[in-house]
């Protein structure tokens, strides 16, 4: 790829000049460094977007499954050929490490695409229920606000979903990390889609996110990100009472029953609690072990963290890498103050207040326990490399503390025994539940109880968010 438009945005399949005349500064984690800008648009290139949407959705809507994927598999191919570049531009804005932005950041999407087009090759034609037919049909013009934690991965998941649905999209990326989504729009130029059925506006949540949640000519706003964003979102599509789906976080956990092997279970809460520096919706942050295997389990998550050192992120030899701004190291080390001041007890790691010796947003890992059921550490998303070690009496109490949160996205749960293991997943109110070593699975709905948000992503359930129902009937 060539050097990125960044003073553009795309409409109409082409790039041009933004109506703003403002701009945001893109800044490098691990260092502090400003090294980009994008345009911070507003409401009047917002319209220019969705104006452009609406006019290519006679079109794109009447596509056959041969036409959409054929457009996915070539974005997927072109993702594939620039994984490298691609990982890159991801550590750079938002500081996840060089290899896992090529493995996960870049992976996953690859992934994803391949589940669109899977469930595209499966589809059935139109239902039949008595003598009515039932058919699905594009919900229309798709609001796309991506989040700054996996900036390639969620446009992906969104655009890809809409394209398969027959939708027309406008993209919003996070403010913090836009670039991701300027290289990923240059594929999307390069494909061959017709003009407006794909679309780039940046800006802030607060001013383009805001303005195209409230735009009545969007029939569908998807949402990744904050609780309080998605509650912001929602009563803006309430406006017009548009569809949302959206994407809102998690307090995950995992639960190592009696019978599992506890050093491999802990092992595998301790990473999932580290990846992307903690900055994961999905992250199991919780720890729930038998009551008197408690002792063993802090030792042992003691050992996988010390292996968890801060470093540069472009160094292929790290596992840490920062938090993504200044603004959320100032609000994980407050929560942790307050979880301390309230009880807790650090039982590995150092200070996270003390800095490593490296310029950037860095927080130390660390491990909790003594921590109160109820307090913030247990129920709230910290979004940072922090794992709160619980104990439970049996089963019940396991189940009991996991459901214990506002939220519902996701779970492990560790058993020797596979059934035991599916018999607790089926009490949790999440969305999704791993047992044991399980891998991610691409295709199958991604998605949260409670306030952890509505709908689900990926694969046939994320393309059905995006359409709409209806029933045809016919004579006897």
């Amino acid at each position: 790829m060539n050097s990125l438009p960044l003073r553009s945005v795309y409409l109409s399949g082409r790039w041009t000049a933004p109506h703003s005349v403002r701009t945001i500064a893109v800044e490098n984690p691990a260092t502090g460094q400003v090294f980009a800008e994008v345009p911070d648009c507003g409401g009047e290139d917002v319209r220019r977007a969705v104006d452009a949407a609406r006019s290519a959705l006679p079109g794109w809507s009447s596509t056959g499954p041969a036409e959409r994927i054929a457009a996915l598999s070539a974005l997927r191919d072109a993702l594939a050929k620039h994984q490298d570049e691609l990982a890159w531009t991801v550590t750079r804005e938002m500081g996840s490490p060089i290899t896992f932005s090529r493995r996960v950041q870049l992976g996953l999407p690859v992934k994803v695409l391949d589940g669109f087009v899977d469930a595209l090759l499966a589809a059935t034609a139109d239902d039949q229920v008595g003598h009515s037919l039932v058919v699905r049909e594009p919900v229309g013009v798709v609001g796309a606000i991506t989040p700054w934690n996996y900036p390639l991965h969620q446009a992906v998941a969104k655009i890809g979903a809409a394209l398969a649905a027959g939708c027309t999209l406008v993209l919003k990326p996070s403010e913090v990390a836009p670039l991701s989504a300027y290289a990923l729009t240059e594929l999307i130029d390069g494909i061959g889609l017709p003009p407006g059925v794909f679309n780039l506006v940046p800006g802030r949540g607060s001013t383009a996110g805001a303005a195209l949640a409230a735009h009545d000519g969007v029939d569908l706003v998807s949402f990744t990100g904050s609780l309080e964003a998605g509650r912001q979102i929602g009563a803006a599509a309430a406006r017009t009472v548009k569809r949302t789906c959206l994407e809102l976080g998690g307090k995950s956990a995992t639960l190592v029953l009696s019978d599992a092997d506890l050093a491999t279970a802990v092992a595998d809460g301790v990473r999932s609690a580290l990846h992307n520096a903690g900055q994961t919706c999905s992250a199991r942050a919780r720890l729930l072990v038998p009551r008197q295997r408690l002792d063993e389990a802090l030792d042992l998550a003691g050992s996988v963290v010390a292996g968890y050192v801060p470093g540069d992120p472009e160094d292929s030899a790290c596992a840490l890498g920062p938090l993504v701004s200044a603004q959320q190291r100032e609000r994980v080390l407050g929560l942790l103050a307050r979880a301390a001041a309230g009880g807790a007890r650090r039982v590995a790691g150092p200070d996270p207040a003390v800095r490593p010796p490296h310029a950037g947003h860095f927080v130390t890992p660390s491990v909790w326990t003594d921590v109160d059921p109820d307090s913030e550490l247990a129920r709230e998303e910290v979004f940072g490399p922090v794992l709160a070690v619980m104990a439970f009496d049996d089963d019940a109490d396991a189940v009991s503390l996991a459901n214990r949160s506002e939220y519902g996205l996701a779970a492990t749960v560790w058993s020797a025994d596979t059934d035991r293991a599916v018999s607790v997943a089926r009490r949790l109110r999440v969305g999704q539940v791993d047992v044991n070593d399980a891998s991610f699975n691409a295709a199958a709905p991604f998605g949260g109880y409670k306030q952890s948000g509505v709908g689900r992503e990926l694969g046939r359930h994320g393309i059905q968010e995006f359409q709409e129902v209806k029933s045809v009937q016919l004579p006897g």
